[in-house]
């Protein structure tokens, strides 16, 4: 599997929503196949969404939408015990924010009813047994991919032994795992997951929407098919890692036969639903790999659970929840997940052309302002103490319709320092000692003194303004090679702001797969919190207000621990990729 740089991505991107998913659709809808399109997104409800989230959310909707359709959110819970009402009410948010609403809000466990009787018309149609080995013993008798499978001894039971059974398992008189119910297809299969697969397992657990009406739940395989025809979804999504399963999904559909049953589609009614004969079609597509991500339900959640992380909306974390803390817009994985398209080849997308559609956005969208991240102050000499004075900065330089602020000036201020080199290196354009600047805004300043403290550390520079230079003046045009930001020193809000990079410093985390080693992989310098300084309208920001900070960066007021009387701003990306060079890429 190779890594896509960004340019690799840009050349090989194809115009907005031409690929071979929408072709399909398209070619569905001349050809009369359908006449609406239907979709839905089935996440399991046992974690918080995450960027690989993302592409399937903006397929199945985007689609939807496209083609004058409707797209479900339908919540997987057959798995209780690993699911929580938090992670439902995370995933309804997570996909309102990524700018989607669905037609129906759908559980798998709307449709218990449904399955158990589904179950109950394979039996009597002789395609599904009641089986009794147990799970290794299951795995054993499967085979493996060069060898055929083995039957089970309690493949041949009676139709009328299988019901029964199968019914006393509903009852809850059997313990967990001493009964499966199994689709009765062929052992011999080469697609292993056509190897009587499970249908129903027997799980004692208080579910979240059920309760204990239900000892028994149904697999994956069975569920999902069955919920896609109950729904009448046309186009059934999926990524790649479910292409081998889509003719045991195909099984399922045909010989469950909803629309031919009276008394299932009975059932349906009773769910709700209305009777809509269309057979769902599985197509499946490339999951969205990123580089120094990790994607593992149990490795996000061993992250929070070990204090790696401040929880599931750490900035640094690859949730959409951690996205959208960290100040990633909406419309820019919108934008990424678009540029990346749509295949059937897997392929590792660079951490780059993420930030590359953020920063796309956001220069588009993010207000401007000054801030100064590691102070030096700056005396301009040649004003009376106490000169403070208002000046009027643009809120953007592209876009006059984001209006203009009030921006405090005075003899004081604060710039950066890195800003100013006492020894400069060769092509250094900022301050040095006796060299020339121009104030954004301001105008040409000239360091006249390097004040230091008793270890020899740089406290201050004192300066001379050069007064024909102000704005609006004859000497506003002479040229100097660099221009610094500044914030007005007694006028400063000071801030917490949090610097955010990779949580990893490889770009393959996952690879180690025995034990631990992938933590070793943790980016220590994932986070840095310092103190900094605000211009006073950037302090006014209310929460998940996003703004570029002067030759910094795009920052976020933080949506959760940001006040208006202590400012807490994110760090959302820099100006440009540094991180390439600073990996020595």
């Amino acid at each position: 599997m190779s890594i896509q740089t960004p340019a690799q991505t840009a050349a090989a991107s194809t115009p907005a929503h031409q690929d071979f998913i929408r072709q399909i659709v398209r070619d569905d809808l001349a050809s009369g196949r359908h006449h609406a399109i239907h979709t839905r997104f089935p996440p399991e409800p046992n974690g918080y969404l995450h960027i690989g989230h993302a592409k399937a959310i903006c397929l199945s909707f985007g689609i939807a939408r496209e083609f004058g359709g409707w797209c479900n959110l339908r919540l997987d819970d057959t798995n209780p015990g690993r699911e929580n009402p938090e992670f439902v009410a995370g995933i309804k948010e997570d996909v309102h924010w990524l700018g989607f609403d669905w037609h129906e809000l759908r559980h798998a466990s709307d449709y218990f009813e449904v399955f158990y009787r589904a179950a109950l018309k394979l039996i009597g149609d002789g395609l599904a047994y009641v089986d009794d080995l147990s799970a290794e013993e299951m795995r054993a008798y499967r085979g493996t991919l060069t060898e055929p499978g083995r039957d089970s001894p309690w493949r041949e039971r009676p139709v009328a032994e299988n019901l029964d059974l199968f019914r006393r398992m509903r009852a809850g008189e059997f313990p967990d795992g001493s009964k499966t119910l199994r689709a009765k297809i062929d052992m011999a299969a080469g697609n292993i997951n056509l190897r009587d697969p499970a249908l129903y397992r027997i799980r004692k657990v208080t579910h979240q929407n059920t309760g204990d009406a239900w000892p028994i739940y149904p697999m994956y395989d069975i569920a999902h098919a069955l919920s896609d025809a109950m729904e009448g979804i046309t186009h059934s999504l999926c990524t790649l890692e479910f292409e081998d399963h889509r003719p045991l999904y195909d099984w399922c559909v045909d010989h469950v036969d909803l629309p031919g049953h009276p008394e299932l589609w009975q059932s349906v009614v009773d769910a709700g639903l209305e009777a809509r004969p269309a057979k769902p079609r599985q197509i499946e597509f490339s999951r969205l790999n990123l580089s120094y991500c990790i994607t593992s339900k149990r490795k996000l959640a061993q992250l929070v659970a070990e204090h790696h992380v401040d929880g599931w909306d750490d900035p640094r974390m690859n949730t959409l929840r951690g996205l959208r803390r960290r100040g990633f817009t909406p419309a820019g994985l919108r934008l990424f997940v678009e540029r990346v398209g749509v295949s059937k080849q897997n392929s590792v997308i660079d951490y780059s052309v993420l930030e590359g559609c953020i920063r796309e956005d956001l220069d588009a969208t993010a207000p401007r302002r000054m801030a100064v991240l590691d102070p030096l102050r700056l005396v301009i000499i040649n004003l009376p103490e106490g000169h403070s004075e208002t000046l009027r900065f643009a809120n953007h330089p592209k876009d006059e319709s984001f209006g203009t602020r009030e921006v405090p000036f005075s003899r004081e201020l604060w710039i950066e320092r890195e800003d100013f080199a006492e020894v400069p290196p060769k092509g250094f354009h900022r301050l040095r000692p006796g060299g020339e600047v121009r104030l954004r805004g301001v105008g040409i300043v000239r360091c006249d003194e390097v004040v230091k403290d008793a270890d020899g550390g740089v406290v201050a520079l004192h300066c001379t303004l050069d007064p024909d230079s102000r704005q609006g003046l004859p000497g506003a045009e002479r040229k100097v090679k660099g221009t610094l930001h500044w914030v007005s020193a007694p006028h400063a809000v000071a801030t917490e702001v949090r610097l955010y990079e990779r949580l990893f410093n490889v770009a393959a985390p996952e690879s180690d797969e025995d034990g631990r080693d992938w933590l070793v992989h943790l980016n220590p310098e994932a986070k840095r919190v310092l103190k900094a300084w605000l211009e006073p309208a950037a302090a006014d920001a209310a929460p998940e207000q996003r703004y570029q900070f002067e030759r910094l960066g795009y920052f976020v007021a933080d949506r959760v621990d940001h006040r208006a009387q202590a400012p807490v701003f994110n760090r959302i990306v820099t100006l440009r990729d540094t991180w390439a060079r600073q990996a020595g890429h």
